[in-house]
């Protein structure tokens, strides 16, 4: 890990093997954030014991491979439809357009180029005690995205999710299935939910916190936690640790202009 440049007291970009890397640390709380996919890959607020979000523990950071963790923005595709999987916005490099830090709050700006230097998306991250997450898609089509948000837990047995609707689609079965709420993970999940709540809560006995998320202007959630099934760049455990609850617009898909986010608080 390398320094690249530093941008102001709290704000510096540094080069963690081949993928540039934002840092933040300012007195409310860390941040870090790859260049690549413009994603969010560390948070913790002040004052919290453990990082908000999940990242594995044998990620490379090599460019032009997907990052294992925190919040990929999969854009302008969801799934394996096309690929690369999850589109190919999580691949490429944005730029860090804008940035405002004041005393209590921290404004993160960042676009997404085509090759003809025409704007595609943005992403602004809004910090203080929360994280707000919002993404805009500028691109001539209409698109899909996800927030495919990783987050930290102490255990995925001694978690509880709050607030989802009781039916999903079943992505391993392809077919719609009544599901308990609260839900509870305990194998192979990969579910899509209507979004018609747009407030829900991870509740983490093990780390004895909740995480409060507040979808806007989503369409569907995903659940997914790939329990003992092997995935790239994730160790044989790391399931026991991490949680996707992702903020998306896969049926309805974003127009130009439109936007959607994600905003989220920690009771530690």
């Amino acid at each position: 890990m390398s320094l690249l440049k530093t941008l102001t007291p709290e704000l510096s970009l540094v080069l963690q093997n081949d993928i540039p890397v934002l840092h933040l640390k300012h007195p409310i709380g860390t941040a870090k954030i790859a260049l690549q996919g413009a994603q969010l890959v560390s948070w913790q607020p002040r004052g919290t014991k453990q990082d908000v979000l999940w990242l594995s523990e044998i990620e490379p950071f090599q460019m032009g491979t997907a990052i294992r963790g925190g919040i990929p923005i999969c854009y302008p595709w969801f799934g394996s439809v096309k690929q690369p999987p999850h589109g190919t916005a999580r691949i490429h490099l944005w730029q860090l357009s804008h940035y405002d830090l004041a005393k209590d709050k921290v404004r993160l700006e960042f676009s997404l180029f085509s090759d003809l230097n025409i704007i595609e998306a943005k992403v602004e991250m809004f910090f203080t005690d929360k994280c707000h997450i919002s993404f805009t898609h500028y691109g001539e089509q209409p698109a899909q995205v996800a927030l495919h948000s990783y987050f930290n837990v102490g255990d995925i047995e001694q978690v509880e999710i709050v607030n989802l609707p009781e039916t999903c689609f079943n992505s391993l079965t392809q077919q719609q299935k009544n599901v308990p709420s609260p839900r509870s993970i305990t194998e192979n999940v990969d579910c899509i939910y209507s979004a018609e709540k747009t407030q829900n809560q991870i509740v983490d006995k093990a780390l004895n916190r909740t995480i409060q998320l507040y979808h806007h202007n989503a369409s569907q959630l995903v659940l997914w936690n790939p329990w003992h099934k092997p995935t790239s760049a994730m160790s044989e455990q790391a399931y026991q640790r991490m949680l996707c609850l992702e903020t998306a617009r896969i049926d309805h898909l974003l127009e130009y202009g439109e936007s959607v986010g994600v905003e989220i608080c920690v009771n530690d």
